[in-house]
């Protein structure tokens, strides 16, 4: 075998992505609002970039005849203006027409925090309290629960104090050092005096707070849990239904499981009277504090529009909000006169112009591949748009793939987090797509038909005998959809539907 260094010439085939594929994947993948912050953002990097508004496409080059009489038309005074507003007008009318244009912005609103500690500021509250209270409302959550045991806050709470007596330590050691005798007569000065550290908090006076805290609005906030909401909510309400109160207090976890008999039998009333208390209880809120959440504003604005104009569905891109992208005229005309350039100059243009114009195109490729994916799903679930959700037909990525001849990772780009308004409101792109079921037809259903038809047997049901799930599975098998009894269980919990036990009516 001989050793050594050796040159040899083969072909091959690689798959290499360039920067520009990448960008323009990416481009597939952001939804609108997106979309216009990163155009933004190329325009600011590429002088050969620059937005050209809609209009501008049909709009013609004014001539200079055009241009001197539209200027002389700007100097004249507007008599009409000035004889109705009067002469504080400004007396042209190109200064008339001048407005300021301030766009609207979204402003933080008040959260439950912020709620209750406007509450707490009428309170008359002691230094100690105060240090409690920044404590409870840093352990509450969106909900209005407390996240912290009366241990943990007390725990915490002397932390904090600990830690504030180790930083006064060695100002205060070199002062009444012999005045031992002293410190008992001030301890029941502590809040009057800042110098004196205030002793620890106890169990006691957590929970005596508790209570000033539990009685702030909205009712049912500062609960530990779900009993205890319902408990705080019942007490404040004058109208409150005494059988509902104590079985929230006595025996909570057989209304929880809508154990009526049992409830019934220990208390001693009928089924009716006990299931007629529970209802009284759905007028609370077990999410108190969801009522002064500062949730924001979920804005949705639609990728695309279905419209129906005379029983035919069209499909269009929703990009008016988007301007148009299209060559600097200036810094073309820039790079044709090339004699007094540099190479360094040179490279710049021809890599900035080619950037350019691929991102326009890459543009243009969005648009069209959005409105070969929608057009797709519009013809293949037609009889959603005309019936609704029970007829939505199955449908996965790789079948509006193999139609629109691009590859399934694209189509998942193009469909994800993108909107499109249609006839039946507006909906996820995601929604149209949900695995199969088998039929005795031959024809596959959709998952999600299914989840429809079965929410809305369980809203036709008897009250008094609610549909098992295996009677439901009988129902389905007798529309020819063959279905499992833990496939039915499955899309019971994701509806949020009870099972039959705890939705019987007495």
């Amino acid at each position: 075998m001989k050793t050594g260094l050796s040159q040899h010439t083969g072909l091959r085939q690689e798959l290499r992505i360039n920067p520009r594929l990448y960008q323009a994947m990416d481009m597939l993948y952001m939804p609108m609002m997106d979309l216009q912050q990163h155009l933004k953002q190329e325009i600011m990097i590429n002088p050969f970039l620059e937005l050209m508004e809609p209009e501008e496409e049909d709009r013609e080059e004014p001539t200079a005849d055009q241009e001197k009489e539209k200027a002389e038309r700007e100097d004249e005074i507007d008599w009409e203006e000035i004889l109705l507003n009067g002469f504080d007008v400004g007396g042209t009318k190109a200064q008339t027409e001048v407005q300021e244009y301030l766009e609207p912005v979204c402003v933080e609103t008040p959260n439950l925090v912020d709620h209750l500690r406007e509450q707490l500021q009428f309170l008359s509250l002691t230094p100690r309290q105060q240090l409690l209270c920044e404590e409870f409302l840093g352990a509450l959550n969106d909900e209005g629960y407390l996240t912290a045991t009366v241990e943990e806050i007390q725990e915490s709470v002397n932390q904090l104090l600990a830690l504030y007596a180790e930083s006064r330590q060695p100002a205060d050691s070199d002062e009444n050092e012999d005045e031992g005798d002293e410190e008992d007569s001030h301890a029941g000065a502590t809040e009057a005096d800042p110098s004196t550290p205030m002793p620890r908090f106890v169990r006691e006076e957590i929970e005596d707070f508790l209570q000033i805290f539990q009685g702030l609005d909205p009712a049912g906030v500062g609960a530990r849990d779900l009993q205890e909401c319902l408990r705080l909510q019942i007490a404040r309400d004058p109208n409150r239904n005494e059988l509902a109160r104590t079985m929230v207090e006595e025996a909570f976890p057989d209304l929880i499981a809508h154990r009526w008999n049992d409830l019934a039998k220990k208390f001693g009333v009928e089924p009716g009277d006990v299931q007629a208390a529970a209802d009284t209880l759905s007028r609370y809120d077990p999410k108190p504090g969801l009522s002064q959440s500062d949730r924001g504003d979920g804005y949705i604005i639609p990728d695309l529009i279905v419209d129906r104009v005379d029983g035919v569905y069209h499909v269009s891109l929703n990009d008016t909000g988007i301007p148009r992208l299209r060559l600097s005229r200036s810094y073309q005309d820039i790079a044709r006169d090339r004699s007094k350039m540099t190479a360094e100059n040179k490279e710049f243009i021809s890599q900035r112009m080619n950037s350019a114009s691929w991102m326009i195109q890459a543009i243009e490729q969005r648009r069209q591949t959005m409105l070969k994916v929608m057009n797709f799903i519009v013809d293949r679930q037609r009889a959603f748009f005309e019936k609704g959700v029970e007829y939505l037909k199955p449908l996965t990525l790789r079948e509006v793939a193999e139609v629109i001849s691009m590859h399934e990772s694209t189509v998942s780009r193009v469909t994800n987090e993108k909107y499109v308004q249609t006839p039946r409101g507006v909906l996820p792109l995601k929604f149209f797509f949900s695995s199969a079921l088998s039929t005795a037809s031959g024809e596959d259903a959709s998952a999600r038909s299914i989840r429809a038809k079965l929410q809305k047997m369980v809203a036709e049901e008897n009250p008094a005998k609610p549909l098992t799930d295996q009677q439901i599975v009988h129902l389905f098998q007798e529309q020819g959809i063959q279905i499992a009894r833990r496939t039915v269980a499955k899309y019971r919990d994701q509806l949020g539907v009870l099972p039959a036990r705890m939705r019987k009516r007495v």
